[in-house]
C-alpha cells in the first residue's frame, strides 16, 4: 500500500494542495523552514491519525484558523497483522476541529484509531529519534512499545488496559490512604493489584521475547555499517519476578512504600532498555556521531522487524537523516534500509540528492508551503 496522493486544507503552512505522491520515492527539496516536515507530518497522520512531533492536535492547525484535515488517497494492498489477510482501501481522512478529531475510512468514521494501524504504516526517521538514545527511559519504552504495536495489536491492547489499570491505582494512592472517611483503599488496591500484574506480566513477556530479536538485527545492522561487533539491546524490566503469583506478592509488599509515595514505584511503566557491548552500557560513552548512528538504526531495525514479521513492506518518512553522515556511512546507511513499499525523503538544495533518484522518483521544490514539481 502507498499513498498516491496527499490533499492537506490548512494543515501547518502547506499551502491547500492536492499533490501527487503515486512514485517509489518522494523527494521534498528546500531550505528549512518551508514545509518540508510538515509534508511528512501529513503523511504520517493518514498512517497513525497523530503527528510523530508530539504536541496537541491544535498545533497541526494552520494559525488563524479553527479547524484543518488532510487526506490521501491509496494504491495497492496491504496485509493487516491482525487479520492476516489481504485488504484493499481507498482513501483515509482526518479532520481537527476545536477539541476534536475524527478519523475517517472509505468515508467511513472509525470509532478508535487504532483500527487505522496496518493500512499504510509508516515509520519516520527524525532529529528527535535522539532522544531513544539520550532522552529518558520513558522515551526509550515508547519506541520499543511503538515497534511492538506495529506487528502486535492485541500488545497495544493489554498496554492501554495496563495504564488504565496504574492510572486508577496512583489515584487512589494519592489520596493518602482514606478517599472518605470511614472507607479504606486497601480493598480496593486488592482488587486492583491482581489487573495490575496480569496485564503488566504479558507485557513484559512480550516485551523480552521482542528484545531479544530486535537485538540481533540491531547489532548486525551496527556492525554492517560501523565495523564496530557486539553491540545490542538488554531489556531490564523492573519487576525482578519470573512468575505471575510472585508478582502479585511483590505488589502487596511494597504497597507500604507505594501508599508513602503516593505513587506505584514498579512495574513494566519503570522498565528499562540499555544499548550494550558486552557487558558495558555503551549509549553513555558514545560520541555524539555514534548516538545520532544509534538513533538511525533503530529506526531502520524496526523497519527490519515489521517486514520480517509481517511479510510487508513499509512507507519509509525520512527527514534530513543523512547530512549528518559522511559520504560512507550514508551510503552504508541507505544500503541497510529495508525493502519499502514507498520512501519520502527531505533535502537542502545543495544535498546531492540527485544521486538517490530512481526512475520512478518524484522531485518536489518546497517553498513557503508550495510543493512545485522540479
Amino acid at each position: 500500500m502507498i499513498f498516491s496522493v496527499l490533499r492537506t486544507l490548512d494543515f501547518r503552512n502547506l499551502i491547500d494542495a492536492e499533490t501527487n505522491t503515486h512514485g517509489k520515492e518522494v523527494f521534498l527539496v528546500g531550505e528549512n523552514g518551508q514545509g518540508k516536515t510538515n509534508f511528512l507530518e501529513a503523511v504520517y497522520v493518514c498512517s497513525y491519525a497523530s503527528s510523530f512531533r508530539g504536541g496537541g492536535d491544535s498545533e497541526v492547525v494552520r494559525e488563524g484558523e479553527s479547524q484543518s484535515a488532510v487526506a490521501a488517497r491509496f494504491a495497492g494492498s496491504v496485509l493487516l497483522p491482525a487479520a492476516g489477510e489481504q485488504a484493499l482501501y481507498d482513501q483515509v481522512r482526518v479532520t481537527y476541529e476545536p477539541r476534536k478529531k475524527t478519523v475517517y475510512l472509505d468515508g467511513k468514521r472509525l470509532e478508535d484509531r487504532r483500527d487505522l494501524l496496518g493500512v499504510a504504516p509508516s515509520i519516520v526517521f527524525c532529529h528527535e529519534d535522539m532522544e531513544f538514545v539520550t532522552g529518558s527511559p520513558e522515551r526509550r519504552r515508547w519506541f520499543f512499545d511503538q515497534t511492538l504495536g506495529l506487528v502486535d495489536l492485541a500488545y497495544l491492547e493489554d498496554l492501554r488496559k495496563y495504564r488504565r489499570v496504574l492510572k486508577t491505582r496512583n489515584t487512589l494512592l494519592k489520596t493518602g490512604g482514606d478517599p472518605y472517611p470511614g472507607a479504606s483503599i486497601r480493598p480496593m488496591l486488592d482488587a486492583l493489584d491482581p489487573q495490575l500484574a496480569f496485564y503488566g506480566f504479558k507485557l513484559m513477556e512480550k516485551r523480552r521475547e521482542a528484545v531479544r530479536g530486535f537485538s540481533e538485527i540491531f547489532g548486525s545492522l551496527y556492525a554492517q555499517v560501523t565495523g564496530l561487533a557486539g553491540l545490542g539491546l538488554r531489556y531490564v524490566p523492573s519487576w525482578k519476578a519470573l512468575t505471575l503469583e510472585d508478582i502479585q506478592g511483590g505488589l502487596e509488599a511494597s504497597r507500604e512504600r507505594d501508599l508513602a509515595s503516593a505513587l506505584t514505584l514498579s512495574g513494566p511503566h519503570r522498565d528499562r532498555y540499555l544499548f550494550m557491548q558486552g557487558d558495558r552500557e555503551f549509549a553513555g560513552k558514545a560520541s555524539t556521531g555514534q548516538r545520532r548512528l544509534l538513533a538511525l538504526l533503530l529506526r531502520v531495525a524496526q523497519a527490519r522487524r515489521f517486514s520480517d514479521l509481517t511479510d510487508a513492506r513499509p512507507i519509509l518518512l525520512l527527514d534530513d537523516v543523512l547530512l549528518e553522515l559522511d559520504l560512507e556511512k550514508r551510503r552504508k546507511f541507505l544500503a541497510a534500509l529495508p525493502e519499502y513499499a514507498q520512501a519520502f525523503f527531505t533535502f537542502l538544495p545543495d544535498e546531492p540528492y540527485q544521486q538517490y533518484q530512481g526512475p520512478s522518483t518524484l522531485v518536489y521544490r518546497v517553498s513557503q508551503g508550495v510543493l512545485r514539481p522540479a
